[in-house]
């Protein structure tokens, strides 16, 4: 925690106001989201397949319209994406915490999703262009943050959620709408040349960038396996620990951030020299594969008395892989933008894995209630582990690294 505060203050304060206005956007995010599947499987007693189409909805609208938010953010710089988000962001919430159908849900959803379309392609480019030649380790610093919001969030959401999920919701509503004003104050003035070519013209150029198309699509399975801490782990803990089951979330949720919080920076550094940064990648992404291996292992073989434990091996499997990735994946797109239009490059990048992710939690939420029916609960870790050695390979046999510049 030493190294967090003193990395924290070696920076200007262009990056410190970005963190702390992440830190308040994870804090509100993660006091809601990770219930959010308990609350729609076993509040509203929807199927696995609503929960699914409603959660990738989400992960869509946000991953998949960031073209729209890179663009916004090319042309305008970040300060406004990141205030109008948030504001969005406050709506949705608000939405989310008074309707129960699908429908009303989807939109719900939806809105949501658009907010982080605009402020996090738009953080992500402050950070790079804020901390120069030592983005590797803000981006390091911005999974850190991520963390913690993922530590104290689901904490704060447990105790809101035990009051009920509305309350949750509009305090987390209300997060956003105190950030917003926050940031109108607070996020620096910008020293950047907007972009003026036609936003068509632009998504041509970048979308002719064969090795970011390739990238983008070996990420797709990346994306999908670390969303199941969102989907697959919730849903698996409700099964394990019954009523208790929002409790072995939380628990979830704070290991992963235990983990970040200690060897982040650590894990960074000694990826960087071992493997270099591209190749760091398909690490990260073992790890991720490696995550749903245990929860395919029959009950019988830990006794009833440990069913969680292989929850908590998967996780902590997630959070290592994630804590790889991150830092890495964030650098690798700048480097295949070759400094131009960055904001354009993550939009189209996350737009490829936006889709990816709304097929996928669809399909996995389908495959979760069906697999339990059959009697078959090992098939869907086995598949999503088949996923995550396709992503790996893909990746390994890439050559991105042949021409990427040592970014510090």
């Amino acid at each position: 925690m030493i190294r967090v505060l003193r990395e924290y203050r070696s920076f200007d304060r262009g990056v410190q106001v970005l963190l702390l206005n992440q830190l308040g956007i994870y804090l509100g995010f993660f006091m809601l989201l990770p219930y959010l599947s308990l609350y729609l499987s076993a509040t509203l007693g929807l199927a696995g397949w609503a929960v699914g189409l409603i959660l990738g909805a989400r992960n869509f609208a946000q991953q998949g319209m960031f073209l729209i938010g890179g663009t916004i953010t090319d042309r305008l710089g970040y300060r406004i994406p990141v205030i109008a988000g948030c504001a969005l962001r406050t709506a949705g919430f608000t939405l989310l915490g008074i309707v129960s159908t699908v429908p009303a849900l989807l939109l719900a959803a939806v809105v949501t999703g658009l907010a982080g379309a605009l402020f996090t392609p738009a953080v992500r480019v402050g950070l790079a262009r804020e901390s120069g030649p030592r983005r590797i380790e803000a981006f390091a610093l911005s999974n850190i943050v991520y963390r913690i919001g993922a530590f104290a969030g689901p904490l704060l959401g447990l105790a809101l959620i035990a009051l009920s999920f509305r309350i949750a919701c509009l305090s987390s509503a209300l997060v956003f709408a105190l950030l917003t004003l926050m940031q109108i104050r607070t996020l620096p003035a910008e020293h950047i040349e907007a972009s003026r070519g036609r936003v068509l013209h632009d998504v041509r150029e970048v979308g002719s960038n064969p090795k970011l198309i390739l990238f983008s699509l070996a990420m797709v399975g990346a994306y999908v396996l670390s969303f199941q801490i969102y989907l697959a782990l919730p849903i698996e803990a409700r099964l394990i620990a019954g009523a208790n089951g929002a409790i072995l979330v939380a628990l979830l949720f704070v290991l992963s951030a235990t983990l970040a919080l200690t060897s982040q920076f650590r894990i960074t550094d000694w990826c960087r020299h071992k493997f270099g940064p591209f190749r760091s990648l398909p690490v990260g992404v073992t790890l991720l594969t490696m995550a749903f291996l245990p929860p395919a292992l029959p009950p019988t073989i830990l006794g009833r008395t440990f069913d969680y434990v292989p929850l908590l091996v998967s996780c902590a499997l997630l959070a290592l892989g994630t804590i790889i990735v991150f830092p890495f994946e964030m650098d690798t797109i700048i480097v295949l933008s070759r400094n131009r239009l960055v904001a354009t490059h993550y939009g189209l990048y996350s737009t490829i894995v936006g889709i990816g992710i709304l097929v996928g939690n669809l399909f996995t939420g389908t495959v979760l209630s069906w697999a339990r029916t059959a009697d078959l609960p090992t098939l869907p870790w086995l598949g999503l582990a088949l996923v995550g050695a396709i992503c790996a390979l893909g990746l390994r046999l890439q050559n991105i690294a042949q021409s990427e510049p040592d970014p510090c």
